[in-house]
């Protein structure tokens, strides 16, 4: 939330509001009410004006209109009123993964199975306690794609998964290239979002994530933890390669190009579990059963839904 000014100099604010389906981003104009319902004698309280800048991870309750602006749809709300926190706690509140959680860790740790000998302790250390806590709760960032509680942990699946089916693939069609090494570079190839993003409740990024980014994060945490366990050099390095350049490109943040096979494939299905988010996503905003998406500046394109697909064509066999 943030107090701007408009043309007449007066202020008015950016808002979001987050429940557990998602997010709206909207406007409150200057001559919006802001209540204080924490006591339920006296509903129409106006709000302390030292509270109104202070209710970022707040519950608060608004009401306004749908509108149009420059042929977009812009939310305006002309009433925010806080709430009793102890009635209606924030964390009721924060969207989370629609993937059971039960489902991810099993896939997650499924996944790590199918690693052998010393990268699978390896594994299983980085993996434990209160990292990995942090891990399976953490965002996967703050607006483009998972952006939820548990985001990381969908994402680090999908991703894994996606990774482990192309290097078995190109294993088989004869490509020297290791595939428990892809798994263990998948599994491990965003961690540093565990630091570079926070919920408080809704997902945000710290100081770090801003000045540092979440790859140089990442390669420093795990370089610290691999010293830590006495990780073998050529690990490391394949390991560490992952991590750096599972971007892609350095215009897109990797200080690296991918330069191994199991590179390659990480970076691949990274960047297809990105962009297949944001067509998902963003075609469900479409009215009609097909059409053309507005431009996605997350993906700098336009979408297609060239049909609308049922449950059982997207789940097949595995509808329950």
């Amino acid at each position: 939330m943030a107090p701007r000014k408009d043309r007449n100099n007066k202020t008015f604010w950016d808002i979001s509001v987050m429940d557990e389906y998602g997010i709206i981003e909207g406007k409150v104009w200057a001559n919006a009410q802001w209540l204080d319902r924490t006591d339920s004698e006296n509903l129409n309280r106006e709000l302390d004006p030292a509270v109104i800048n202070n209710l970022q991870g707040k519950t608060v309750g608004v009401q306004g209109q749908v509108a149009e602006f420059k042929g977009q749809t812009q939310y305006n709300f002309n009433a925010i009123y806080l709430v009793d926190q102890r009635k209606y706690p924030p964390h009721s509140f924060v969207q989370k993964s629609p993937v059971p959680l039960e489902k991810l860790e099993s896939e997650f740790w499924g996944f790590l199975t199918k690693t052998s000998g010393k990268l699978r302790k390896f594994l299983e250390f980085v993996f434990t306690g209160e990292y990995w806590e942090s891990f399976q709760t953490a965002p996967a960032a703050v607006t483009h794609h998972h952006a939820y509680v548990h985001g990381l942990l969908e994402h680090t699946v999908s991703v894994t998964g996606a990774a482990y089916t192309l290097a078995e693939k190109y294993k088989i069609s004869g490509y020297p290239l290791d595939v428990e090494l892809t798994i263990a570079g998948a599994l491990l190839h965003d961690i540093g979002k565990i630091g570079a993003y926070s919920l408080s409740p809704a997902p945000e990024m710290t100081i770090s994530g801003v000045i540092l980014d979440h790859i140089a994060i990442g390669f420093a945490e795990f370089s610290r933890i691999a010293s830590e366990f006495g990780l073998e050099e050529d690990l490391r390095n394949a390991l560490g390669h992952i991590l750096l350049s599972h971007h892609g490109r350095k215009e897109y943040g990797s200080p690296v190009l991918p330069a191994t096979p199991e590179a390659l494939v990480v970076s691949a299905a990274d960047e297809l579990d990105f962009k297949l988010f944001c067509y998902e996503d963003t075609v469900k905003e479409l009215e009609a059963e097909s059409g053309i998406t507005e431009f996605n500046y997350s993906t700098q394109r336009r979408f297609w839904k060239w049909k609308e697909f049922s449950e059982k064509d997207i789940c097949g066999e595995n509808c329950e």
